[in-house]
């Protein structure tokens, strides 16, 4: 017979246990909390809890555990759910209510049903429970089949209790209406943290979706950059991991929670939100001369326009009576010399290599050398202010001017991520995604911010998006890096005070560079 002091200690193991579930982030955890909770309260010896389906046609098998046959399936600690735990439809296939399972019943009725005997109840099909019994020698006797309902009432599971155990004897019996009641309770409040749980599930669900619709439109923006906002997030992950698994040196103390992994992985995918703001002709610049299109194109019909005026001045020279040879011979020295230099601005347009003193010299040659006649009828050089200035572009296909503009999107970054409201487990993302380009000695941007007053998933950032630019295998104006290349590179910004040198230590010491490859990279670029 149940005491009150028995009583007490129950209801003070439901708060307990309510507090507990309130706790918990992880799904399948929860639930086993859930049902194990359910059994402890009311001693019962098994139990099952089902989850309805996304569809609201049928109960899911979610959790089972029977003490006294040692089963356990599904949850976190359980073995994977079989074949044989197919789910209940809550209807016949011609819509009738299946309200011969009791399962489904419970489910449709919104009522608790208590059965002392399973074998004598009336109005339940219980002939699956009596195959288990058969196949295992077990005596299924009392059931309290609970469904539990979310704060608007709405059914979202059930949890079976099978086979109440009287703590004295360990004989089986009956659930009380005490046990009920516990049962009941503890059920409405595990409805409420499931479904907070899953509310909060799928928010961070849609965030992240947003983010990633995001990340594709900045991304579709230029295919010669698409896919950065993807693999700058896995790249930075993977060093964090790494950085994480550290047990000496000057990076020992640095551990990641899940919560700390969480928001340095969203800072991570938010990089780069502020190239939304960048101007397309800016992102997409592939070559020197690119706007909406290529202009190179119109320096090839400039030069054709000076072949074709060499043509005529030759023909003009014979017809003016002039050696013919002579003619030719010269006609052919300047057409040659033409295609040479046009072949020279061809290449140097794709910004591929590095220019020298010299090339940049004949670029400045070839901008005076050659005059045409626009059509305006105007004697012009070659090339305007303009091209010339874009083909004198040292490295890469950027001026200083668009160079400003792309860099201003880490200021845009900083802006835009500083107005969202974060919550308190998001407040660094703007730090953390707001300092991938400056630098150990102070030199980057926008803040010329130094090493110490950085932090460092901030400054895993940063190695994660050089390296990820060296070796993106998208960028026309340059081949695919190899790894032994990005390597030296990155030594030598070690060396410089760009990246930091600790972490760079744990990138390299770690492998993160060989498995960052063999996901990301095509085979031949990985050689170290």
């Amino acid at each position: 017979m149940q005491t009150l002091s028995d009583l007490f200690h129950r209801l003070e193991q439901l708060n307990d246990i309510g507090v507990s579930l309130s706790a918990e982030r992880d799904i399948q955890t929860l639930l086993e909390k859930i049902l194990l909770a359910a059994k402890e309260i009311t001693r019962a010896d098994g139990g099952t809890l089902y989850r309805l389906s996304p569809d609201g046609q049928h109960l899911q098998f979610k959790i089972v555990r029977t003490d006294s046959l040692g089963l356990a399936f599904g949850g976190a600690t359980g073995k994977p759910l079989t074949d044989n735990f197919s789910d209940l439809p809550l209807h016949h296939p011609d819509g009738r209510p299946n309200d011969s399972m009791v399962a489904a019943h419970a489910a449709l009725s919104g009522r608790t049903i208590n059965i002392a005997d399973a074998y004598e109840a009336e109005g339940f099909d219980f002939s699956g429970t009596r195959r288990f019994d058969a196949h295992t020698g077990y005596r299924s006797r009392s059931f309290l089949t609970v469904p539990m309902k979310d704060h608007a009432g709405e059914i979202i599971g059930v949890l079976q209790l099978i086979n109440a155990i009287d703590p004295a004897t360990g004989e089986v019996e009956i659930f009380t209406q005490a046990d009920q009641q516990l049962a009941e309770s503890l059920a409405s409040q595990a409805a409420i943290a499931l479904t907070n749980r899953q509310l909060v599930e799928q928010l961070e669900t849609l965030f992240e979706s947003f983010i990633q619709v995001l990340n594709l439109a900045i991304d579709e923006k230029s295919p010669h950059t698409g896919g950065h906002c993807q693999r700058v997030p896995a790249l930075t992950m993977m060093l964090a991991d790494a950085v994480d698994a550290i047990d000496d040196g000057p990076l020992a103390d640095f551990k990641l929670s899940d919560k700390d992994r969480y928001e340095l992985r969203i800072a991570a995918l938010m990089h780069d939100c502020g190239k939304v703001t960048t101007p397309v002709h800016v992102v997409e610049k592939a070559t020197k001369l690119q706007t909406i299109f290529d202009r190179i194109a119109l320096v090839d019909t400039r030069f054709e326009v000076l072949r074709r005026d060499a043509e005529i001045r030759k023909l003009q020279a014979v017809a003016a009576g002039s050696n013919a040879a002579e003619a030719e011979a010269e006609c052919q020295a300047f057409c040659a010399q033409l295609d040479a230099d046009r072949e020279f601005l061809r290449k140097a347009n794709k910004g591929a290599e590095r220019m020298r003193d010299e090339d940049l010299a004949r670029i400045q040659q070839i901008a005076s050398d050659y005059h045409w006649r626009n059509p305006a009828g105007e004697e012009v050089p070659l090339l305007d202010a303009d091209e010339l200035d874009n083909l004198s572009i040292r490295a890469g296909t950027l001026t200083a001017a668009e160079r400003e503009i792309i860099n201003h999107h880490i200021v845009a970054t900083i802006r835009m991520l500083e107005q969202l409201p974060w919550p308190k487990h998001l407040q660094k993302v703007p730090e953390y995604a707001g300092g991938h380009h400056e630098r150990m000695d102070g030199k980057g941007y926008p803040k010329g911010l130094k090493r110490e007053e950085m932090s460092l998933p901030a400054r895993m950032m940063g190695i994660a998006d050089i390296f990820e630019a060296l070796t993106a295998k998208d960028r026309p104006y340059k081949q695919p890096m190899k790894l032994s290349e990005a390597m030296k590179i990155m030594e030598n910004f070690r060396n410089s005070g760009h990246i930091d040198p600790d972490l760079f230590d744990a990138f390299l010491r770690q492998g993160v560079h060989r498995r960052y490859g063999e996901v990301f990279l095509d085979r031949g670029q990985v050689d170290c």
